[in-house]
């Protein structure tokens, strides 16, 4: 029997796995994805927001405490717990050393991604590096891993961890970490969750997956079921507008456009819907797939001119170009009258400033509803170029409800011996929004909470430096 039992393949997982392996205690990981496809949706990152109070390495000039849980307050609108947030944010500020010495490496940001510059540590290699990198130190390590092997219900005496079940195969360990993702794979669940809108639609059926066909929610659900205590809304979730022509699952970063603050975005009856100007666009790119799902059909297209060709990542596929928005309209599928009233609308209601992109500038509109706040340029330099997008998974927020222990807990009595980490707890500080980088960094920090807690179940001793009993008491319940 092993001491310490990891159910999940990515990020927070891997960093459970570490810290128990790092205590002394036994470990053994199981990944339901092959080989081929581990790491979950923690492959398809790209980096980790970090609080800095002065520059270091890849980071540029400072990023304290206070900003970053601001940005954070901001983009969850206040749905999030400020004790076990600031945990996160800390715990950002010291964990990549850590990450180095199991063969993370970083690298500055691309130059178009350089609103984050600042605020966050890019994986050089991506996603994919970091996650291979775990790997092989675990295996290093000693840290038994098998892949193919998803866990589909859990043995409990009460509140405490026995046994996991892998179909027949009983797998008995004397602690547990569950960090097997949320459920943005399982179809089902998201279309209970969407319902029907106004239309008669179902707009889950419209959705795409950005990361793993893996997360069906199994073990949440099974969790949930068994009487553990749940946070979160089950229709929230880090859900981008993304190209519409992106596979169904897997798609990642690159199936992301972010085009969209640099013209206007309309439905599919060619009518506006929010101000595309609200804030830089790390900050708000997460609220578009939300925006756009609750759209008819499930669709929005963005519009812009020539002007804001080179201003924006390039996308993976060229968009539709036209000499005209009419002949953009038609090639597009879009009422031409439509769309020509919206955006002679919008051009009217322009009021020009100093256009810059790189901040908050002066370029906005007047009189027009929904406004545009920044960068307000008007759409009359030919070609035009259009994009259809579609809402884009990447995890849902409902999951388990837990304090700075990580111990999942059941009516409001955590277990001695059962932690959760990553999307199946992100809930807690992720009540709706999102800002880029945050999602590593908590799967990060509780991650590597876990670990130590599972460890120490088992009398192994506890090298994490975050000591839960110590946290700010609004970490706790």
């Amino acid at each position: 029997m092993v001491d310490v039992l990891v159910i999940g393949g990515g990020n927070a997982a891997l960093c459970a796995a570490l810290m128990a392996r790092e205590a002394g205690a036994s470990v053994l990981l199981l990944e339901a994805a092959p080989k081929a496809w581990r790491g979950g949706n923690s492959m398809h990152t790209r980096n980790l927001r970090c609080m800095h109070d002065a520059p270091q390495d890849v980071l540029v000039e400072a990023y304290p405490e206070e900003e970053y849980w601001q940005d954070l307050l901001k983009v969850t609108a206040g749905k999030t717990n400020e004790g076990l947030a600031r945990l996160v944010i800390r715990e950002s500020s010291t964990c990549r050393p850590w990450m180095r010495r199991h063969g993370v490496h970083f690298q500055p940001p691309l130059s178009g991604a350089l609103h984050v510059a600042r605020t966050n540590a890019f994986f050089l290699g991506g996603g994919k590096a970091l996650v291979n990198a775990y790997y092989r130190s675990a295996e290093r390590m000693g840290v038994q891993v098998r892949y193919d092997s998803p866990v589909d219900r859990l043995e409990l005496a009460g509140e405490r961890f026995v046994a996991a079940f892998i179909g027949a195969e009983r797998i008995a360990a004397r602690s547990c970490v569950v960090a097997a993702g949320g459920f943005e794979s399982n179809r089902e669940w998201l279309r209970e969750a969407w319902g029907q809108n106004a239309l008669g639609e179902w707009p889950a059926d419209n959705f795409l997956i950005r990361g793993t066909r893996y997360n069906t929610g199994v073990l949440l659900k099974h969790l949930i079921a068994l009487g553990a205590d749940a946070i979160g809304d089950p229709t929230q979730a880090h859900m981008v507008a993304i190209d519409a022509r992106a596979p169904l699952y897997d798609g990642g970063i690159c199936t992301r456009l972010d085009s969209v603050s640099l013209g206007v975005m309309v439905n599919r009856e060619g009518q506006r819907f929010y101000d595309e100007g609200e804030d830089f666009w790390p900050k708000r790119y997460a609220i578009w797939g939300r925006l756009v799902a609750q759209q008819p059909g499930q669709i929005g297209y963005s519009i812009i001119d020539a002007k804001a060709i080179g201003r924006f990542m390039p996308p993976v596929f060229d968009g539709i170009s036209a000499a005209s928005l009419p002949e953009l309209a038609s090639k597009l599928g879009l009422d031409p009258d439509r769309l020509m009233r919206t955006v002679t609308d919008y051009n009217a209601a322009c009021r020009v400033g100093s256009f810059d992109h790189t901040v908050l500038d002066d370029c906005r509109t007047e009189g027009l509803v929904p406004p545009k706040t920044h960068w307000a340029l008007p759409l009359d330099t030919p070609p035009y170029h259009g994009y259809a997008l579609r809402p884009g998974v990447t995890f849902t927020y409902l999951g388990l409800h837990v304090d700075a222990s990580t111990a999942v807990r059941f009516g409001g009595k955590p277990s001695d011996n059962l932690f959760v980490a990553g999307e199946m707890m992100a809930g807690n500080v992720l009540g709706q929004g999102y800002t880029a980088g945050v999602g590593m960094s908590i799967g990060t920090a509780f991650g590597r909470i876990a670990g130590s807690q599972a460890a120490a179940a088992t009398g192994h001793s506890i090298p994490n430096p975050i000591k839960p009993d110590r946290l700010d008491r609004r970490s706790r319940a």
